[in-house]
């Protein structure tokens, strides 16, 4: 049985999956996400100040901001305190 992500690790995931630029689309496959819940991912992300939304054209690139490397680090902490184990990207590699 597959374990389910939790909704830390999927703000996780996407912030790593943006280090790089990103469309929607690539976040929603890269992430393994449905378009519907991504949004609302993403709104939040961006709400807080851990993602930024650039628009190119007529194209929306999301990229995780500086501030979000706290989260990143406390959440990587926490994870390996827990669960004796470093978090993973689990779908793809950050760097595809």
């Amino acid at each position: 049985m597959k374990e389910r992500r939790t909704i830390y690790e999927i703000y996780w995931e996407i912030l790593v999956y943006c280090r790089k630029r990103r469309l929607f689309t690539q976040i929603v496959q890269g992430c393994d996400l449905n378009s519907r819940t991504c949004q609302g991912y993403l709104d939040f992300l961006l709400n807080k100040g851990y993602l930024k939304m650039d628009r190119e054209s007529d194209l929306a690139m999301y990229e995780t901001a500086t501030k979000a490397q706290d989260y990143l680090d406390l959440f990587g902490s926490m994870y390996q305190e827990l669960y004796g184990a470093p978090l993973q990207f689990r779908i793809r590699s950050p760097q595809s």
